[in-house]
């Protein structure tokens, strides 16, 4: 049996399992593990505990429960809340500024927990509800939720891309730093959307009352200290880093411990808070690093096999594509797959093809670690069955339906794609910090 034809299998199999609604994790450690004695008889059992062995030793790991600790003490405690609150008060005389003040509400998310989910979480609950009192247009503010939640897995803490850094054998902190000024840019272009839009269309984004505005510049001030929280924890935590003075490690403890002082000198850390967030850190730590030990065995069978150029074979000399034609054809099919899985799901199903073929293309991996993020992002929330679309569903207010969501991201969604061309086309947007920061 060829190379090509057990790849296909391999994919075949783990395909059917995980539509029959099995565990990710469970579907390609399945395949893998029985795949590898398939091939090498007893030996290949040796595959999964040799991954495993390799998975303990990997130190950067350790920032994983840091970082989801941080934003599940940060977002238990309600200092999103004041958050909020700050943007309410300093965005409301513009048209739309409450809009615009949710999108930087999802940066300051991003930068506290490294998961889009919880960005979507934390804006359905707490922005939506008052966009829409304050007469905000539905299909709009629905977008800016969504759209907001995107950041999630670009702007650093990215958890997302400590997966990415673990298949792809690449170093986290330099995946981080390449994803800084992409988020910041995509934020800012979605800002410039919303202030032009509400400028054309004052109806969609009319200013706060009178009443509301007139707050005493001392109470801003308050509200602004409250809300900057956030930041300074940032600060605290990769300042020392970006200057060398830390490992990644110690950077992530340090802002674990600098997020649970903060809630203890604001009088916030109950013992629900604690045992919440402690109990969603295990579950969701664990949850990872299953599926990073799932995919490390998965890559170590197709190392083994030599599929990867096998594939590249096929591609360049039997096909004659170019190694950007294979690119984009790549960044395609995660929009096919995203209608139906995850990010994660999506990384561990294709990275052992995909990582090792874009390495091979000469392409820079921590550029395309960069482009995977924001291609899964447009993917979740591309029409009929985003991932995002549907659990927006599931949190928006019953006036809200599921065409209001599917007409209201297609142009964040434009905006997005206008974002990955220019970091396709000007690879420096990612790569120019991380090049900055550890070549001085």
């Amino acid at each position: 049996m060829s190379y090509e034809l057990i790849a296909i299998m391999m994919f075949s199999s783990m395909m059917l399992m995980l539509f029959t609604g099995q565990r990710v994790f469970g579907a390609i450690g399945f395949v893998a593990a029985l795949s590898g004695v398939l091939l090498w008889g007893v030996g290949g059992i040796e595959i999964p505990f040799a991954n495993a062995m390799k998975l303990m030793r990997w130190y950067p790991l350790l920032t994983l429960p840091m970082f989801i600790f941080m934003g599940y003490i940060l977002s238990e405690s309600k200092i999103a809340d004041d958050l909020y609150k700050m943007f309410h008060v300093w965005m409301g005389p513009v048209r739309g500024g409450l809009a615009i003040g949710t999108i930087g509400l999802m940066v300051l998310i991003s930068a506290m927990n490294g998961l889009s989910v919880a960005g979507m979480a934390i804006g359905a609950t707490i922005a939506l509800p008052e966009l829409l009192r304050r007469g905000y247009d539905k299909i709009m503010v629905t977008g800016v939720i969504q759209a907001g939640s995107s950041l999630g897995i670009l702007v650093p803490p990215s958890v997302v891309l400590v997966l990415y850094a673990m298949i792809a054998r690449q170093p986290v902190g330099q995946l981080w730093l390449a994803g800084v000024l992409p988020g910041l840019m995509m934020a800012a272009m979605f800002i410039i959307y919303i202030y032009i839009r509400c400028r054309i269309q004052p109806n969609l984004g009319p200013v706060l009352p009178e009443e509301e505005r007139n707050v005493p510049m001392a109470e801003k001030l308050r509200l602004l200290r409250a809300g900057l929280l956030p930041l300074v924890i940032f600060a605290t935590m990769m300042i020392p880093f970006v200057n060398g003075w830390t490992s990644l490690v110690e950077s992530s403890a340090i802002g674990a411990l600098t997020a649970f002082v903060a809630a203890v000198l604001k009088g916030r850390m109950t013992k629900e808070v604690f045992e919440t967030s402690v109990r969603n850190t295990l579950g969701i730590s664990c949850m990872f690093m299953w599926i990073i030990l799932a995919a490390l065995g998965f890559g170590a069978i197709f190392d083994g096999l030599g599929a990867v150029n096998a594939i590249e074979s096929l591609f360049t000399e039997q096909w004659g594509l170019s190694p950007w034609m294979i690119l984009i054809l790549m960044q395609l099919s995660f929009i096919v797959m995203g209608t139906f899985l995850d990010d994660t799901a999506m990384l561990v199903i294709v990275a052992p093809l995909y990582v090792p073929l874009v390495d091979e293309l000469g392409f820079n991996l921590i550029w395309y670690g960069v482009l995977y993020t924001i291609t899964t992002q447009i993917a979740y929330m591309t029409p009929p069955f985003g991932y995002n679309l549907f659990l927006m569903r599931a949190m928006a207010p019953p006036e809200i339906g599921l065409r209001d969501i599917y007409r209201s991201i297609i142009p964040f969604a434009l905006v997005m794609v206008l974002a990955l061309t220019l970091v396709m086309v000007f690879p420096q947007i990612a790569l120019w910090l991380p090049d900055y920061v550890y070549n001085r």
